[in-house]
Order: structure tokens, then sequence, then C-alpha cells
């Protein structure tokens, strides 16, 4: 545990889940020790110690979801489940000891860069504050619970929750259950509880594309090929990088492989779904890509299920019994869940960022978030994001994606130190310059589709998802680019 009782420190990361561990393991493999990382929970762990629904699990295969310097452990999932993600992320605090940095319970509610002693001051919830010379902001994408705008959602009498705070003390055996959305989330929680449920409506507003996933539980001879054999692991670690990167081209522009791809979704769709009515339902009008891809094998046979129902007229009301669709009908149930994901595109929110002149972060996104290479943003010195604006994947582990982020922080927070800079921060035409190219790019991919995602802000700017392969994202996460960047001497600044 950190001495609670000091007030600063050279590295502020906020957040303990891969994003802010991975930071604290590069900033201690450069040198720095000075670390502080600031958790609002009890335990680390970010969205998979928040997230226990039912099913809950990773749609990347193990191997891959894993950090680079401790990619050689024995999953004993092909896709871990949640529980054994979390086993994991407790495995890298206690091996490489980074749980001494982490400050549990407390609550970054405001950071602030004071201007005159190049320091940011950061303000918790509980009324302390911590002064450090850097910020980085770990707390993701997927960690705010985003619920439907629908008129009446107070007044439901019956059991109401959200996928990412599901209400275990409730027992969905023999109820009548709502689920509305149809995400990501809702397609691995729903072939669950429909075993037990005495019916299930889906309220569906767009369906998504879905794919096979090869889904089992490692036998005692693989774990043990794997274990005794670490190059069966990097090779397999490898199969899945090129697979996935293969995949990416598909979003990104390369229309034989979008037609492959599509032809086999559709084929699932085929074989699965037999009912054409209930296929054409769930069959999507904007390309693969456009939104997440639904990776299951259980999600379309649960539909077909004879206590289930897909309901595609829009929900207009909620009641005390019920879900009140366009059609008029009510739809009286025990319990609602929503399966509506999270406000991936307001990034930071509700923490407050007040960079250099008072410039406020939020007032500067307003119109959509971005960052260079999506980390560092003009007027916020020494002030970092992990998985800003457009470093998500549409197909790809953010694990890799946030290491290279994480080495790329490291090695310009060790040149301030080496080169005794007071700040350093990126330009303001190489921002501009880095977001005029994600949105020229964005345009040639399926992430720009004519669908509703949570890629996109509401005007339909792609603020989320990188646009390149995760290869390009490394090799420009190599070395900073000197020129890109502004810094200013300590002892200038102290004349």
């Amino acid at each position: 545990m950190a001495n609670q009782a000091n007030n600063s420190c050279k590295v502020a990361i906020i957040g303990s889940g891969f994003g802010g561990l991975g930071m604290a393991y590069s900033l201690r493999k450069s040198g720095i020790d000075s670390i502080v990382i600031l958790e609002k929970a009890d335990d680390l762990g970010g969205t998979w110690r928040e997230n226990t629904y039912p099913g809950c699990g990773c749609d990347v295969p193990s191997h891959f979801y894993s950090y680079s310097f401790e990619s050689h452990y024995s999953w004993e999932w092909r896709y871990a489940k949640q529980s054994e993600i979390l086993k994991y992320q407790h495995h890298i605090a206690s091996k490489y000891d980074l749980e001494k940095h982490i400050r549990y319970r407390t609550e970054v509610t405001s950071t602030a860069y004071d201007d005159a002693r190049a320091v940011w001051v950061l303000q918790m919830k509980d009324g302390s504050t911590l002064e450090a010379e850097s910020v980085v902001s770990a707390v993701g994408q997927l960690h705010q619970a985003a619920y439907p705008k629908i008129a009446g959602r107070e007044k439901f009498k019956g059991a109401a929750f959200h996928s990412a705070h599901w209400d275990h003390s409730f027992d969905l055996k023999d109820k009548k259950v709502a689920v509305i959305g149809s995400g990501a989330s809702a397609v691995q929680f729903l072939p669950e509880i429909a075993k037990t449920v005495k019916s299930l409506e889906l309220f569906q507003r767009s369906p998504g594309w879905t794919f096979p996933k090869a889904e089992k539980k490692l036998s005692n001879f693989e774990l043990w090929l794997f274990n005794t054999f670490p190059i069966l692991h990097t090779l397999d670690r490898l199969r899945i990088f090129l697979f996935i990167e293969t995949l990416a081209k598909a979003y990104n522009g390369n229309k034989p492989l979008l037609w492959l791809v599509t032809a086999l979704s559709k084929l699932q769709m085929r074989w699965q779904v037999r009912d054409p009515e209930l296929r054409k339902k769930l069959t999507p009008e904007f390309a693969i890509g456009c939104k997440r891809l639904l990776l299951s094998n259980d999600w379309l046979p649960a539909l077909t299920r004879s206590n289930v129902d897909v309901v595609v007229d829009a929900v207009t009301e909620i009641t005390e019994t019920g879900v009140r669709t366009a059609d008029g009908k009510l739809h009286e149930v025990d319990a609602i869940i929503y399966g509506t994901g999270f406000a991936a595109t307001q990034f930071l929110t509700p923490m407050r960022v007040t960079g250099r002149n008072g410039r406020d972060l939020h007032t500067d996104w307003a119109k959509g978030a971005s960052a260079y290479l999506g980390m560092a943003i003009s007027g916020y010195p020494n002030f970092y994001v992990l998985y800003g604006p457009n470093t998500n994947v549409g197909a790809g582990s953010i694990i890799f994606m946030l290491e290279q982020q994480q080495n790329y922080i490291a090695k310009l927070m060790k040149q301030r130190v080496q080169n005794n800079w007071r700040s350093i921060e990126v330009t303001a035409a190489a921002q501009a310059r880095y977001k005029n190219e994600m949105d020229s790019r964005s345009a040639e991919t399926t992430y720009s589709g004519d669908c509703q995602s949570w890629y996109k802000t509401a005007e339909g700017v792609n603020t989320n998802n990188w646009v390149g392969s995760m290869v390009e994202f490394r090799r420009r996460c190599a070395e900073p680019i000197a020129e890109d960047f502004q810094s200013e001497k300590a002892s200038t600044a102290a004349a």
C-alpha cells in the first residue's frame, strides 16, 4: 500500500486496471519509482472488477489478451472468463510488486495544472489532495454505464439494473425479464439467463453482426503442453495476432476481406437461425465493423428458444409494470436488465481536468475528443491519457495497444528527467495534424458507416477506434518525435 501520508509524487496514475498496472510497470522499468496509483474502489481490476454479469468474459483469445512481459500465463480458457482475468491482474500486481503503489478507496474528482509550480494538483472525493509532476489517466473507455433516455425509467417497480452493476441478490429463475440492448454484454449474459427465466423479451434497437467463437476450456494435456513448451504459447500468441490483424484489414477498407467476413457471418446466421422472419430481424443493414462484431456461438441459438422473443418496435416508455413499445403494447415484466453499454465517447467524465491558463478539457472536447496518438493533449503539460481517443481496436487486443502507449509515455517522462525539463507537451500543430489524419482515414473504414455505435459521437465522428493495424501503431509509438513536442527547461523557469 502506498504511504497515505505522502501527498506528493513524481507520477500519479488514475485507475488500477490493465492501463494503470502496465503504466506502473513501464515507469519502474524506466527507473521512475515515485508512483501513486489512485483507485476509487477497494480492489484493482477496472472493468474486469466491475463487470460480473453471468457469462462475462473476453472476446480476445487469452494468449493475446495479456501483457507481453507476462505472456506465458497458464490460462484455463481459450477466451478467459471475468474471474480468470481478474486473477491475472492480481498476479501481475503481486509478481511485479505494484500493489504497494495503489491507494484504494481514493476517487479523483478533479486535477488542475499549477503553471507557476509546474505540478498537477489532484482533488479527491474525500477532500484530500495529491500533487504530482505528471499525471496519467488510466480510467479507460468502458467504465461509465450508459442508460437509455426512456421516459418513465425511474417508475418501474420491479428489479432494474445495468449489466455493469449486476444485482446478484435478485433471483431470475422463473421470472419474466426484459433485456434492453443487444450489444456485446447482452450477447454474453442473455444466453446464460435464458436457461432459467420464465420468459425473456429482447428489445433490440438494431442488430449486430455475429461471428463464431472458438471457445473452450483447455484440457489438462493442452495446459501441460503450453506450460512445458513455452514456444507453443508464443507461437499461438503470434497466430492470434496475425489472424486479428487480417480481420482488421476488412474494417479498414479491404473489400475482398470484408466480403469474406460478411459471408461467414451470414453463414452462421443461416445455420443457427432457421426461421426466416427471425433471421430478418437479426440481420444488420450496415457493414461489418460499423458496430462491434459479436463473437458468440450461443447468442443466436438463445434467441430461437421458445421462451425468448425479439422485439424490434421502439421502446417509448417504461411504466410501473413493464415496457411499452411504439405499437402501444405494454410488455409486463418482473425485471428489466439494461445491456446498453457504456458512455465510451465521454472520455474521463465525470473527472474535471484543468490545464494551462485554466483550460477545461471537457470544453475542449465538447465536439469530440482528440489526442496526439491518443495520449497527449496540447495545453495540458505532463498529462497523458491511456486508452484515449482513437486507440480502441475493432479487431485486436487493447492490452497490446496499451503497452505501446505505456512505453511511449515512460520514454517521454524519462526524457523530461534526463533533460531537466520543467514541462513537456505536444504542440497544437502536431495534435491538429493527427486529428485531421484520423478523421480522413476514418472515412475509409467501416467505423464511419451508417449505424449507431459507441465508436462515434452523436455527430458521427469516430473518436474511439484506431484506423490502422496494430503493427502501425507500435511503429508510431516506438520513439517520440522531438519536433511534435515543446518543452521548457526547469532552470529557465526558475530564472
